[in-house]
């Protein structure tokens, strides 16, 4: 994969659940952003390959690539991305070959628009 810095058009949010409220007996989450405002190039997933890797033809499964930094690599699989008004839930992290340290984060949602 080639990957540049011009290639980085996309703007994403990683958001991280956080407890906000305990009532003594159940504890109460909230997504809130975690970190700043990414640079990311995005690409979707074909309908073949979504098909064959996760059954299921109503997700969207994009692939989007930041830079590597010591923010972007305290990324975990628990945390989700918003990107374009849809969030993800981030299904793997792995680090792209090259020259530049990039990460590609795999994310999927179910294609709708946050309301």
């Amino acid at each position: 994969m080639d990957v540049n810095a011009a290639a980085l058009r996309r703007q994403i949010q990683i958001t991280r659940s956080v407890e906000i409220g305990h009532d003594g007996l159940q504890q109460t989450f909230e997504w809130q952003p975690f970190g700043p405002t990414l640079r990311a190039s995005r690409t979707d997933v074909s309908d073949a390959e979504k098909m064959h890797a996760w059954g299921q033809e109503h997700l969207l499964v994009s692939r989007f690539v930041v830079r590597a930094t010591a923010f972007t690599r305290s990324i975990q699989h628990t945390d989700r991305l918003v990107c374009d008004g849809r969030t993800f839930v981030l299904d793997g992290i792995k680090e792209v070959p090259g020259r530049r340290p990039f990460l590609e984060l795999t994310a999927r949602s179910s294609g709708r628009l946050n309301q």
